[in-house]
């Protein structure tokens, strides 16, 4: 499919070739329910290293090890590696390991698990509808309050209004209020403003109450050749669609240019599409995410009979009683949005849920920050320079070291109250996930369970090699920094690496 762009001022442009980005890339870097739990006690000034590492040196392994740090290819590059046995705590290879370097999508290892072990793998998201009902009539305002679910869909506010129609409702006299107040005001998750005109969705923005992941999506259907093409937009109500899209021959030239208008979009529409196309469908982030999911609801309502009288805001109100709700699924089964999709969204906006639900109300990112740097503190994988901000991983934001995530990753293992849904929520080499095209050449399907990291300027991989019944797995940590330009390469020597630990765990 080929599209043209429009460029115009005060215009966000929706480039096609950015919605094809993996979920942990982006096109640059600045420099590189259970019940919830108390806060982990303040870390000492100075966070400890495990005491007394102990190295059963592996010459085969330290030698691919030193060959890959030595490499003339990585000559500018910082690298750091650490191979770990999870059942002795024994180092079997390292490089530069407590150097503290971008972990890229690796931040999310410990968003998944310090989430598991503070809120529980049966954590679950509440989004609901409050108001006071009478003779078919909401009077007053209607709530739609959330706890930050990143799961929520349009399906899922279709559910709510459908549960509310059901009641007998079919008008609101008052406003319908998005009530946001679980959280602070600041939606743009730390870091992420180092690349304010990127309008990809890998970058929306986080809120309490948020739906579709805080992106629109542009769908266009072709119909017959010289009529105009069906144009619709999910989440509905939001985009205000000025313009055409024909049914034509040939290549695909659709234009879209999206702009403000007041808390929504105003949505440029032009270009033609293949009448014998699929639908072809565009995803951007919006830019102020406080009343998408109001607005859509206001539409969703339209469509199953209740009437909105009043305005859509931002606000609460005391008053009123539960008239409808959504539950997520577990948190367990989130987390594989975070480690198999390496999702940047989820990532975040599970991170945020951490400082609710630990730390009290409103979340702020710096609480869930805090939070999860005590955290790796607490369970003894600490190192010096390591620095968490963000829960994804995404731009020049953290820092941590090999050792810090070999530790925590044993330490993960060793805790059979997390380690099941932790291991689960991994990408299986040449199976699923950012590694379903990685390892295939194995064997030993589902022994290698990891997590990817891709910025511009750095290449991650992080996680566990299985063995056989019986045998310890191995903790790995390959962490590439200032290889711009090189992912490939720094992508193909850490498959290299791991596929060396496979063998050796499978006596190969």
């Amino acid at each position: 499919m080929h599209s043209r762009l429009s460029a115009m001022a005060a215009v966000l442009p929706i480039a096609l070739a950015g919605l094809f980005l993996a979920r942990d890339a982006v096109p640059q870097t600045a420099g590189a329910g259970g019940a919830a739990v108390e806060p982990p006690p303040a870390p000492a000034a100075r966070p400890a290293i495990a005491p007394g590492p102990v190295h059963d040196h592996v010459p085969e392994l330290e030698a691919a090890v030193r060959a890959m740090a030595g490499d003339a290819k990585f000559k500018d590059a910082q690298i750091g590696v650490a191979i770990l046995d999870c059942d002795t705590g024994h180092y079997l290879a390292t490089s530069n390991e407590h150097g503290a370097l971008n972990p890229a999508s690796n931040a999310k290892v410990y968003t998944a698990g310090a989430a598991l072990a503070m809120l529980g793998a049966e954590h679950r998201y509440e989004t609901a509808l409050f108001g006071t009902a009478k003779d078919g009539e909401v009077q007053g305002p209607l709530v739609l309050r959330g706890h930050g679910d990143p799961s929520l869909t349009t399906a899922d506010l279709f559910a709510l209004a459908e549960e509310l129609h059901a009641q007998g409702v079919r008008r609101v006299s008052g406003d319908l209020l998005v009530d946001q107040h679980l959280w602070d005001d600041q939606t743009t998750p730390p870091a992420f403003e180092q690349q304010p005109n990127e309008w990809s969705a890998f970058r929306a923005p986080i809120s309490a109450v948020a739906v579709n992941e805080n992106t629109v999506t542009l769908s266009v259907r072709p119909t017959q050749a010289g009529s105009p093409a069906l144009v619709t937009f999910d989440p509905p109500g939001f985009v205000d669609v000025d313009g055409t899209v024909a049914t034509g021959e040939g290549r695909d030239t659709v234009i879209l240019a999206l702009s403000g208008n007041g808390k929504r979009l105003a949505a440029k529409v032009s270009g033609s599409v293949g009448s014998d196309a699929r639908v072809v469908r565009y995803t951007r982030r919006v830019e102020d995410p406080s009343l998408l999911a109001g607005y859509a609801l206001r539409s969703v309502f339209d469509k199953v009979g209740i009437k909105v009288a009043g305005e859509v805001k931002v606000g609460t109100s005391t008053k009123g009683n539960l008239l409808a709700r959504h539950e997520s699924e577990p948190l367990a089964q989130l987390l594989s949005s975070l480690g198999k999709q390496s999702d940047n969204f989820y990532a975040e906006m599970v991170f945020k849920t951490l400082a609710t639900e630990v730390k009290g109300r409103p979340g702020k990112s710096a609480d869930a920050a805090d939070l999860v740097g005590r955290w790796i503190n607490k369970i003894g994988a600490g190192d010096t320079g390591v620095a968490i901000k963000n829960g994804s991983g995404l731009f020049d934001a953290n820092r941590t070291t090999a050792t810090s995530l070999v530790l925590f990753l044993r330490a993960m293992w060793r805790d059979p109250t997390v380690q099941p849904e932790f291991l689960a929520q991994f990408a299986v080499g040449g199976v699923d996930g950012t590694l379903h095209k990685r390892f295939r050449a194995t064997r030993h399907h589902g022994a290698i369970r990891a997590k990817t990291g891709t910025l511009q300027d750095a290449i991650a991989l992080s996680g566990y090699v299985l063995g056989p019944p019986g045998r310890s797995p191995l903790a790995f940590s390959i962490l590439f920094n200032q290889v711009a330009g090189k992912a490939d390469v720094a992508r193909s020597a850490s498959d290299k690496l791991v596929e060396i630990l496979l063998r050796r765990q499978w006596g190969e």
